[in-house]
């Protein structure tokens, strides 16, 4: 690239000086050589390079010990566990933290429900409760107000002195 671009300027300046072409061309392929050569030494470098293969046995190498560098690496390791088990720790924690809050709203809303249940027994007791409601269905099943007579107590018939309340036996009375 070199040689041409000096070769391309050097045309250029002896177009432009107007002189024969003739002594410009031996110029021209004077330098031409002297730049080729320059190149061709540039790519040879100061000395040439030979290659040889040369086969190495490293089996009965032994690799030495060396206590410093062991030393180094066990406290690394010690030091790696230790940040793992942090990092592990932590992470542990925080999703049973969020375990535990989705359980809390589970129970909270199973809180919601039992009382609202609750609260919808309660008004269902209310209304079967209701004495007026027990007497139509009574009478709608045909039962009335007791005759005199029809209902026996069982503290009147007892010869014992027993208070209201208290239990008795069942006994049956033979009529004659």
């Amino acid at each position: 690239m070199a040689t041409q671009a000096m070769a391309a300027q050097t045309w250029f300046d002896g177009a432009r000086g107007g002189r024969s072409g003739l002594g410009n061309v031996a110029e021209i392929a004077e330098r031409n050589r002297m730049l080729l050569h320059a190149q061709q030494r540039a790519r040879r470098g100061p000395t040439p390079e030979v290659f040889f293969v040369k086969h190495l046995d490293n089996s009965r190498l032994v690799k030495a010990a060396d206590p410093v560098r062991v030393k180094e690496m066990r406290r690394f390791a010690i030091a790696m566990t230790v940040l793992f088990a942090m990092v592990m720790l932590y992470g542990w924690q925080h999703f049973s933290s969020i375990e535990i809050g989705y359980r809390v709203e589970a129970e909270k809303q199973q809180l919601l429900q039992l009382q609202e249940q609750n609260r919808q027994l309660g008004l269902s007791e209310a209304q079967l409760c209701d004495l007026n409601r027990l007497d139509r269905e009574a009478r709608k099943l045909g039962m009335d107000i007791p005759h005199p007579g029809q209902v026996v107590r069982p503290e009147s018939g007892l010869d014992t002195d027993l208070g209201p309340g208290t239990p008795v036996m069942a006994q049956v009375r033979m009529q004659q």
